[in-house]
Order: C-alpha cells, then sequence, then structure tokens
C-alpha cells in the first residue's frame, strides 16, 4: 500500500526514519509518532461527493455498501448527510475516488 504524505520533504523524513526503525535506531513508539506527523489525513467527503462517486461507478447503493462492507442504509445515510463516513470508510472512499472501485473488486 502506498503511503500518502503531507509533501515531498515529509515523505524524505519519514522515509529515512523508517531506515532509521528497521536498523534498530529508533524505537516502535518513535516511528508512531513520525507516522503521525508525516502522513496526510483523510479528508472529509460531502455527501454530494459520496454519491457522485458511486454514481460514476455505475453502482446502486446497495452494491456499493457490499464494495465498503457496510449497509445500504449507511450509505444511504451518508449520501442525504445524515452520517459522515470516518476512519477506514473514509480512507476507503478516498482510494475509491481516486483508483476507482477495480482497486478493491
Amino acid at each position: 500500500m502506498t503511503k500518502k504524505y503531507r509533501s515531498d520533504a515529509m515523505a524524505a523524513i519519514h522515509e529515512t526514519m523508517e531506515a532509521l526503525h528497521e536498523a534498530g535506531a529508533i524505537d516502535k513508539k518513535t516511528m508512531r509518532d513520525f507516522d503521525d506527523t508525516c502522513l496526510s489525513i483523510a479528508e472529509p467527503i460531502p455527501p454530494e461527493a459520496i454519491r457522485a462517486l458511486r454514481e460514476r461507478e455505475h453502482l446502486s447503493q446497495s452494491v456499493f455498501a457490499r464494495y465498503l462492507n457496510v449497509s445500504k442504509n449507511l450509505v444511504s445515510d451518508w449520501e442525504r448527510g445524515v452520517k459522515r463516513p470516518g476512519g477506514p470508510a473514509l480512507r476507503l472512499l478516498a482510494v475509491i475516488e481516486k483508483e476507482g472501485i477495480q482497486i478493491i473488486a
């Protein structure tokens, strides 16, 4: 899986820190701190964008929900703005938005 960094400089710093971690020069906690600093966060996706993404992939709410391993009602709630995707679902939507549904199919 490719990591997404806040900038090219952060990517270079993170790569160096990973090498130091593998060599045993820094501990796991320090590596987690660098992950938190260097890796980008998943940006919120508005309801209209979720629906547009699903329609772009030519999927019904039910089928889209199956790909995401969530309920059809949850996809409906996201698209209506009743609920917002978070955590792994938000990251997965971002990946699908960038790469297309075939990346997880």
